[in-house]
Order: structure tokens, then C-alpha cells, then sequence
């Protein structure tokens, strides 16, 4: 009856940390569209109200580790339940550097409203790779929730996606500098924004990663994916 008691507070301690991840990575989910908001429409106001949220996501991984850490130590889990501690505190850190790249987003566009940067640039051609990476991020959610590894699958497959949107629109900027170089330093601000969204996308590959490392027991971050699509089945 005893174990059965310890069990269940156990139990209850694991939900309670994956809640507050889920909780963490929703709030980096919403900042990240107010960051996109932010640049469509080149609103300072919102882009602060991003900034404003930083110091909360980052308060948040700590509490997540602390938890994490009471935990391993009062409760001695078992492999598998290590396993998945081990798999949120490496999640809670790809979700706080996605925090980071979402604050970046946020100064880069406050800098490019306070330099009277030209309009012309092609700044609503990253909604693409930003609704590439907010969908990615919204699914890994969904996936640790479940701990749905065929879902965690298929977003390892997707981040190519956003590589694709990054290269494309590199060219495009290229195109933009040569033609008139007066847009050379406002097109590397957007360069930036855009290598930050695919590195949003890269943070919930990761997480995605850690999914799988939970369900199989296997660490796919460095096998190609064809090594992942066999550990999945």
C-alpha cells in the first residue's frame, strides 16, 4: 500500500513537470507569432510586448529544473522514468533558445522600425518560414503530450521544409543587395530574422528527437533519417 502511495506522488510529480513544459512552450508558441505580427506589421509595440515575456521563459526553465533535480534525487526514478526526465530538461532548453531566437526576432525588428528602413523589402515573404516553424513547434507540443512518436517523425521530415524557405529566400535578398545597394543593411537585418525562424524550426526538430529518445530508448540526434524512420517502425 505503501509503494502504491509513493507510486502515485511519483506519478503526480511527472504530470505536474510536463505540464509546465507544455505550459513553457505554449507561451514560446504565442511569442513567436507575436514576434511574426511584430515584423508583418512592423509594430514596436507588440515586439516589446515579446520582449517583455523573455525574462518569464527563461524563470520557467529554471523552475523546470529545479523540479527536475528534486525530483531524481527524492524519488531515485527508475530507467525508463530517467529516461524522460533526462528528455524534459534537454526539452526545456531547446524551448528556452527557441525563447531566445523569438527575443531576437523581436530587437532585430525594433531596430529595423528605428533605423527608418525601406518597406520594399520582401518582409512579408517570411510568414512562410514562420508558419513553417510556429507548425512545427504547435506539433511537438501535441507530440510530447501524447509522446507520439509517428508525429515526432514526421517533424524531424518536416524542418527540411524551412531550410528550403531559408535558401529561397536568401537568393531573393542577394537579388535585392545587387540591384540597389542602399537595401544591403536592412537585408541583412531580415537575413537574420530569417535564419532565426529556421533555427525555431531546428530547436523543435530537437524536441522531436527527445520524443523519440522517451518511446524507444534510443538517441537519434546525430543518425541520418532513414536510422530514424527504423527506430520509429
Amino acid at each position: 500500500m505503501g509503494d502504491k502511495h509513493i507510486s502515485s506522488q511519483f506519478d503526480a510529480e511527472l504530470n505536474s513537470i510536463s505540464t509546465q513544459v507544455l505550459e513553457m512552450g505554449g507561451l514560446v508558441e504565442s511569442q513567436l507569432h507575436q514576434a511574426v505580427y511584430a515584423l508583418i506589421h512592423m509594430s514596436e509595440e507588440t515586439a516589446e510586448q515579446v520582449l517583455e515575456a523573455e525574462q518569464r521563459i527563461n524563470q520557467m526553465e529554471v523552475n523546470i529544473d529545479h523540479a527536475i533535480i528534486s525530483t531524481i534525487g527524492r524519488r531515485q526514478p527508475t530507467a525508463r522514468d530517467l529516461r524522460f526526465l533526462m528528455a524534459i530538461s534537454r526539452t526545456t532548453q531547446n524551448l528556452e533558445r527557441a525563447g531566445d531566437e523569438v527575443a531576437r526576432i523581436a530587437r532585430m525588428v525594433k531596430s529595423i522600425i528605428e533605423s527608418g528602413s525601406p518597406r520594399s523589402l520582401p518582409v512579408s515573404e517570411l510568414r512562410l518560414a514562420a508558419d513553417l516553424a510556429a507548425g512545427m513547434l504547435r506539433k511537438t507540443l501535441d507530440s510530447f503530450a501524447r509522446l507520439d512518436t509517428t508525429m515526432a517523425l514526421a517533424i524531424i521530415k518536416q524542418d527540411d521544409e524551412i531550410d528550403v524557405e531559408y535558401d529561397g529566400f536568401l537568393r531573393k535578398l542577394i537579388t535585392y543587395m545587387m540591384e540597389d545597394p542602399r537595401t544591403i543593411s536592412p537585408s541583412l537585418n531580415l537575413l537574420f530574422l530569417a535564419k532565426s525562424l529556421e533555427r525555431v524550426g531546428d530547436h523543435a526538430k530537437n524536441i522531436a528527437e527527445q520524443i523519440i529518445f522517451v518511446v524507444k530508448g534510443e538517441d537519434v540526434r546525430h543518425s541520418s533519417l532513414d536510422e530514424v524512420e527504423s527506430v520509429v517502425g
